[in-house]
C-alpha cells in the first residue's frame, strides 16, 4: 500500500513538474509557443543546421505557427523570441531599463565573465568610450593610409599566389592589421603559436551544441580561448616588466587606464575586453568581406557600377596615386550601399540576447521578469514586407539611405549598444574594395559552400584568383569575375 502511495506521489510530482514547466505562471498572458521537453526545451531544434539563405527553420516555422512574437525554452533558459520590428526596437530602446544585455552560460564561458556584454550602467559606458579612442571617426581618418597600405601588400601577394581561399586570407589580413593596432601584434615575429589559429573554430563552437567534450566544436572553442587568454596574459605580465614611455597601441592606452589610482577597470575586465575585440576583428569583418566579393562575382553589372564610382575617384585627384583620403571614402555612395546589403544577407549577428529586468508587457503580451528576449536580426532583414526579394542580392534597395540602425536594420546591433566598431568595419571592406577594384582583376575557380548554421551563413571554401591589371588608366581594363 505504501508503496503503492509513493509511487502515485511520485507520478503526479512529475506531472504537476513537466505542466509547469510547459505553462509556466504569468500575471498577464505569455507569447504562444512551446516550451520543449523539460530541462532541454527545444535546443536541440534551435540548433538544427540551416539548409537554406532564409530564415532559419527553427525561427521560420514558428514564426508562421504562433505570429512574430512566441516563446521556447533554450538550454534550460525560457526566452522570448521576437522577430518583430517594433518590439525589437523597444528592447533596445529600454536598454538599462526594462532589458540589459544577458547572454547564455555558453558565451559567458567562451567570451568570459566579465566581457562588455555582461557589463552595464557605469561599466559599460566607461569601456565603450575607451574602444572609441581607438575606432572612433578621428582615429580612423589618421588610419585610413595604413589600411589601404596593408591591403595593397596582401593583394600583391595573392597574385602571385595560384589561388586563394578568400576566406581565410581576408581573416588573416584582417587580424593581422587590427592585432596590429591593438597589441603590436606581428605574426611572423611572434614566437608563440599563432594567435589567429586561436580564433579558428570560434564560429563553429559560438553556434554548436554546449557540450564540453574533447572533440567536440563547443571544446575546442573553449580551449582556443584558454590559449589566447595565456598569450595575453603573458604579454600583460611582459608591458608591466618592461613599460613604455610612450603608448604605442590600444594594449598601452588602456595599460594605462588600469594603472591610474581609483580606476574602475580590473585586470579580468581588461582581459577580456581585448580578447573580444580580437575576435570580432577576426572574423566579422572577414565574413562580410568574402560575401561581399562573391556577390559581386555572382553580379557583373553591380561590379561595373562599383568599379566605375573608385575609378572617378582616381581620375577627380591630382596625382592618380596619391593616398586615399577621409573625403573620398565618404564619397563612396555605391560601395556604402553594397556594404550594408552585403550585411543585411549576411547576418554575421544571428542573435542579440537580452534580460527583462521586470515584467513587461508589449502588444497583449507578457514578458516575465527575469525571461531571456532573443532578438532575431535574419527575421528582420529577410522580411518580405520591408525588402522586396529579401533574398536578392540588390545594393540599390539602399540607395538614399544610410544604413544606420533602425526597426528594421540592425546588422550592428542597436541602442547604446550599436557596435563601435561599426565605422572601423565598414572602413576596411570600402578601402579593401577600393584596391580591388582599381588595381586588380580577380578570377571566381569554385563557388565555395554556403556554410550554414542557426542565422548566419557564410561561404567556405570560395577560391579565386588575383591578378593584377595591366594599365590601372585604362578603362578597357576592369575587374570583370570569370565565374
Amino acid at each position: 500500500m505504501w508503496a503503492l502511495c509513493i509511487a502515485a506521489f511520485v507520478v503526479i510530482s512529475i506531472t504537476h513538474w513537466v505542466y509547469r514547466w510547459r505553462y509556466p505562471k504569468c500575471n498577464g498572458k505569455l507569447p504562444p509557443g512551446s516550451m520543449g521537453w523539460p530541462l532541454i526545451g527545444e535546443t536541440l531544434q534551435f540548433f538544427t543546421p540551416n539548409t537554406s539563405s532564409d530564415i532559419p527553420p527553427f525561427i521560420k516555422k514558428r514564426m508562421e505557427r504562433y505570429g512574430p512574437i512566441f516563446r521556447t525554452n533554450l538550454v534550460g533558459r525560457s526566452v522570448v523570441v521576437s522577430t518583430d520590428p517594433d518590439l525589437n526596437y523597444f528592447v533596445f530602446q529600454q536598454e538599462g531599463k526594462l532589458f540589459h544585455s544577458s547572454y547564455p552560460y555558453t558565451f559567458t564561458e567562451i567570451f568570459g565573465r566579465q566581457n562588455v556584454g555582461n557589463l552595464h550602467g557605469v561599466m559599460y559606458k566607461y569601456l565603450k568610450n575607451i574602444v572609441l579612442h581607438l575606432f572612433g571617426p578621428e582615429s580612423l581618418k589618421k588610419m585610413i593610409p595604413e589600411i589601404e597600405q596593408s591591403a595593397l601588400r596582401r593583394l600583391q601577394q595573392w597574385s602571385c599566389e595560384d589561388t586563394i581561399e578568400l576566406k581565410d586570407a581576408s581573416a588573416s589580413l584582417i587580424f593581422d592589421l587590427t592585432a596590429k593596432k591593438l597589441i603590436s601584434y606581428d605574426s611572423e615575429k611572434c614566437s608563440e603559436k599563432n594567435l589567429r589559429t586561436n580564433f579558428n573554430a570560434f564560429i563553429q563552437g559560438l553556434i554548436s551544441f554546449p557540450v564540453d567534450i574533447p572533440g567536440t566544436a563547443y571544446h575546442k572553442c573553449l580551449q582556443g580561448r584558454k590559449n589566447a587568454m595565456r598569450m595575453l596574459v603573458n604579454l600583460l605580465q611582459e608591458r608591466r616588466e618592461k613599460p613604455r614611455k610612450q603608448p604605442i597601441d590600444f594594449f598601452d592606452h588602456v595599460l594605462e587606464e588600469l594603472k591610474k589610482e581609483g580606476s574602475i577597470l580590473t585586470e579580468e575586465i581588461f582581459l577580456d575586453l581585448m580578447f573580444v575585440l580580437l575576435f570580432a576583428s577576426y572574423e566579422t569583418t572577414s565574413l562580410a568581406l568574402t560575401l561581399a566579393v562573391k556577390f559581386l562575382s555572382d553580379h557583373p553589372a553591380v561590379l561595373q557600377k562599383l568599379t566605375e564610382e573608385h575609378e572617378m575617384i582616381l581620375k577627380q585627384r591630382e596625382n592618380a596615386d596619391s593616398e586615399l583620403t577621409w573625403k573620398e571614402y565618404k564619397s563612396m555612395t555605391f560601395t556604402c550601399q553594397i556594404i550594408n546589403e552585403t550585411v543585411r544577407l549576411a547576418n554575421i549577428v544571428p542573435v542579440v540576447f537580452r534580460k527583462a529586468l521586470r515584467e513587461v508587457q508589449f502588444k497583449g503580451h507578457t514578458i516575465p521578469a527575469g525571461w531571456a528576449v532573443m532578438v532575431s536580426p535574419p527575421a528582420v532583414h529577410l522580411n518580405p514586407q520591408k525588402y522586396a526579394d529579401p533574398l536578392a542580392f540588390n545594393p540599390e534597395r539602399w540607395e538614399g539611405e544610410t544604413g544606420s540602425a533602425s526597426k528594421n536594420f540592425m546588422a550592428f546591433g542597436g541602442g547604446m549598444r550599436f557596435c563601435v566598431g561599426t565605422d572601423f568595419a565598414k572602413v576596411q571592406m570600402a578601402v579593401f574594395l577600393h584596391c580591388l577594384v582599381t588595381k586588380y582583376r580577380w578570377q571566381a575557380l569554385r563557388g565555395g559552400n554556403i556554410v550554414r548554421m542557426p542565422g548566419l551563413q557564410f561561404p567556405d571554401g570560395f577560391h579565386i584568383r588575383v591578378q593584377e591589371k595591366e594599365d590601372t588608366s585604362n578603362s578597357k581594363h576592369q575587374t570583370t569575375p570569370d565565374a
